[in-house]
């Protein structure tokens, strides 16, 4: 397959070599001023992918791949590197988006992906099994990295369910000592996302928060 080059911030080279996905960096241009990152990152389908299809201004780049694992019995496909999008600021400056593969086997990419990041949007499926025991897990893993940045959590699938409502999730955060914007959202309406996005940037810097055209 062709050598797939996303030019962006940072960047990164994506080559499906016999479909293994490698990733490698190079150095980042000097004058990225007005450059903005951000991550998403949740289980596997919980929206990921979708909400940067959503909001972003150019055709996403996606690693998806065809699931192998008990990962097929929920979708067919599932990122297993990273999902790539960009958008543009009502102020004129370029926010990026990456997704992370939800999978923790890969979770090599979530320290690669959040490296420069000013913040996490975490994803959650609310029709899961367990979606607070997900929301312990990620908060878990970037734990290190919510310390120093911004988060913001978004719960789709809602209706399916009728079961936990946003002030369970509230109280779940509570506990793990986290106070973060939470919102329902259906990861494929725009106003949705960006809202969570919106959240996420005027924690930030309210300069930042305007939406994309």
């Amino acid at each position: 397959m062709n050598l797939q080059h996303v030019d962006c911030w940072p960047l990164f080279y994506a080559t499906s070599v016999n479909n293994r996905y490698q990733i490698t960096t190079r150095k980042a241009k000097t004058n990225m001023i007005g450059q903005h990152k951000i991550i998403f990152t949740g289980p596997v389908g919980a929206g990921k992918t979708t909400a940067i299809t959503a909001i972003s201004d150019i055709a996403p780049f996606s690693t998806e791949q065809t699931a192998t694992d008990e990962t097929k019995e929920k979708k067919e496909l599932t990122t297993v590197a990273m999902d790539y999008g960009s958008m543009r600021l009502d102020n004129g400056e370029m926010l990026h988006l990456y997704g992370t593969p939800g999978q923790e086997r890969f979770n090599f990419m979530w320290d690669l992906l959040t490296d420069g990041s000013l913040g996490v949007i975490i994803m959650l499926d609310d029709a899961n099994p367990d979606p607070l025991d997900d929301l312990q897990a990620f908060v878990g893993a970037f734990k290190d990295f919510i310390h120093n940045n911004a988060v913001a959590i978004g719960i789709t699938r809602m209706e399916l369910r009728k079961g936990l409502k946003l002030a369970d999730y509230q109280a779940a955060m509570t506990k793990l000592d986290l106070n973060a914007p939470v919102f329902e959202v259906d990861a494929r309406q725009h106003d949705d996302v960006m809202m969570l996005v919106q959240a996420l940037l005027y924690s930030l810097d309210p300069g930042l928060s305007g939406e994309g055209s």
